[in-house]
């Protein structure tokens, strides 16, 4: 891989984080959670997977397929943060895991490779993406009546492969 100055991807050991306790000494999962980070580590992280991204869009010729301004469209943040966590877990740990890990991450790109185009950037002139809509002021009150209400929330637990293992038991399928 090519050493960009300042990147992060120079130094394997900076890859891997420890990982984070919560208020109490609880350790929370290892991750690249955006929101989970304070401000100062968002920053580095961003100019870590930024980096990559580069480097992603130079190796497999993405260019095409990843705007310049990805970084400011939340749903390609995330699709490219899980590609390159995956990317870390396959490329970066002690062999002996996966014999294909590799290929499966390359198939993994190709199948996210739609979902890192934003349509309305594809000029190459970033557009802020459309208002969400606003949320309902009834829309939890809404959905914990559907809970309470619905089969959804209020069916008895039924595994759908119940009977077969009752069948590998020898048993009577309970109709």
């Amino acid at each position: 891989m090519p050493e960009f100055p300042g990147n992060p991807l120079n130094d394997s050991a900076a890859l891997w984080v420890a990982e984070p306790e919560a208020p109490g000494g609880d350790v929370l999962p290892n991750g690249w959670v955006w929101a989970a980070m304070p401000p100062a580590e968002r920053r580095m992280k961003m100019r870590e997977l930024a980096g990559w991204v580069s480097w992603l869009t130079a190796t497999f010729e993405l260019h095409n397929r990843i705007p310049p301004c990805w970084y400011r469209h939340t749903a390609v943040v995330e699709h490219l943060t899980a590609l390159y966590a995956a990317w870390v877990r396959s490329y970066c740990t002690p062999t002996g895991h996966r014999e294909l890990a590799e290929v499966e991450w390359i198939s993994m790109l190709h199948a996210f490779a739609p979902h890192l185009q934003v349509a309305s950037c594809a000029t190459g002139t970033h557009q802020e993406p459309p208002p969400r809509p606003a949320v309902r002021p009834d829309a939890q009150e809404a959905f914990e009546t559907y809970l309470m209400s619905a089969a959804f929330g209020t069916a008895e637990a039924v595994h759908p492969a119940a009977d077969e293992v009752l069948r590998r038991n020898n048993s009577e399928p309970q109709y």
